[in-house]
């Protein structure tokens, strides 16, 4: 296998990970878990540590059961088609998201994403780096104006409710998550995850995303952010204030300096357990709630 840009010392893991012996024995058990937002290459915005079909079969070879990969520029659905074709055993999945490249809130993109070859498409993130919240004095894609929803954001929902595609939302300001949550569900879309809602692209106070999740949505939480030596406390406390029943735990990895994505939750997991966290509350996040959010059984 072929591993890009990574180091030698990830490499070297990757490689004891997805082999025989006493190393993979005392891995944290991820077997059937789900990672709803897998960066790899191949990626226009920045070096990624591994791609997309040595992700899938390193997932694989840990008995996972499913990636979403994610891509901030191009639709995903693709590459999701020929990794599945190419690994047996695990079930992979893209989306798009609504960024300049692909015309921003474009409902003929998201439309063209679910007849893409073998119907891997199954999520559409709202605007993330292009977002209004994260590039006000630049070109943007705004989703509201004056607390709408702009008419282009409602047809594409209205898309995404006649195709049974999952929402995300992306790098939304916080009233922005609001407001698209309600009009959403109100269009008929009823698998909806805040993206990351506590990093500072977005910014959610703990009473917004308790508000986020009395209407329906769950709340993603991405383990990029305490990986490594990062302290997990703050992390660890704001999943319990929002319960873990409303929260999808992700890995947001395949940064060129960062673990690649089955070291990063062999990391995480095995701390937040020691911080309390039972390994049912752990299977909610990470197969339960990625499971329903995706559509599956």
């Amino acid at each position: 296998m072929r591993y890009g840009s990574r180091s030698l010392v990830s490499a070297l893991m990757v490689l004891l990970l997805a082999s025989p012996g006493e190393a993979k024995s005392q891995s944290y058990p991820i077997t059937d878990m789900i990672d709803l937002h897998v960066h790899a290459a191949p990626d226009s915005r920045a070096p990624r540590s591994i791609n997309v079909l040595d992700a899938v079969r390193l997932a694989e070879s840990r008995g996972m059961r499913a990636l979403l990969i994610k891509n901030h520029y191009t639709e995903t659905a693709s590459q999701a088609y020929l990794a599945a074709d190419e690994v047996s055993g695990i079930e992979v999945y893209g989306g798009i998201v609504l960024n300049r490249t692909v015309g921003g809130l474009n409902p003929e993109a998201v439309e063209n994403m679910t007849r893409i070859t073998g119907g891997h498409g199954k999520v559409v993130w709202l605007p993330t780096f292009d977002s209004q919240h994260n590039a006000p004095d630049t070109e943007n894609v705004p989703i509201a104006l004056g607390g709408s929803l702009l008419p282009e954001m409602i047809r594409v929902l209205e898309v995404m409710a006649e195709h049974e595609l999952a929402l995300a939302t992306g790098h939304s300001s916080p009233n922005e998550v609001l407001l698209v949550i309600r009009e959403a569900r109100a269009i008929g879309i009823d698998r909806i995850v805040v993206t990351h809602p506590s990093s500072a692209l977005v910014g959610m106070s703990i009473e917004q995303q308790r508000e986020a999740a009395s209407l329906g949505a769950l709340l993603e939480y991405t383990m990029m952010t305490v990986v490594g030596n990062a302290p997990i406390d703050e992390f660890a406390e704001q999943i319990r204030s929002v319960g873990p029943e409303n929260v999808v735990l992700t890995t947001d990895l395949g940064q060129a300096d960062n673990p690649i994505h089955v070291d990063g939750m062999n990391n995480v997991l095995p701390r937040l357990e020691a911080f309390g966290f039972t390994r049912d509350e752990i299977d909610i996040m990470t197969k339960q709630n990625p499971a329903k959010l995706l559509g599956l059984e």
